[in-house]
């Protein structure tokens, strides 16, 4: 027990710096979405269609391959007419994330069961290193 007493200072460091240690990946386990290797994956084997959520400035300034421009606006309207077959995945993103969470809501309810979310949106696709196109 005098060991703990007379050593407190170094074990909350220790404690502390475990702490730091874990920290992204508790963190990485709330996100909600693929990743960027699992959405290139998803891409390239099941053919799943890119909806870009962000609007039509930012998917000018840079997407990702492929993509199309759905503004989140007009997710309810537009996008059965963007993406007939339902059955096909949807890979929905935005800049950072959380546009697309809030259009995965709407894409769910419209009957793509498939739809999932980037991420960390264009900003993980770039991080990545992943291909963007401008318009």
């Amino acid at each position: 027990m005098n060991f703990f007493i007379d050593n407190w200072m170094l074990i909350s460091v220790a404690v502390m710096s475990g702490a730091m240690l874990l920290w992204p990946a508790v963190r990485g386990s709330t996100l909600s979405g693929l990743n960027a290797n699992a959405a290139v994956q998803l891409i390239n084997r099941e053919r799943a269609m890119v909806v870009d959520v962000g609007e039509a400035d930012e998917f000018a300034a840079g997407h990702i391959v492929g993509a199309r421009n759905v503004p989140v606006g007009q997710l309810e309207a537009r996008l059965p007419e963007v993406a007939r077959n339902k059955a096909v995945p949807l890979l929905l993103v935005c800049a950072n994330g959380s546009r697309a969470q809030r259009a995965l809501a709407v894409a769910k309810k419209l009957g793509y069961d498939k739809a999932q979310v980037l991420a960390g949106g264009l900003k993980a696709w770039k991080d990545a290193n992943l291909p963007v196109e401008k318009a």
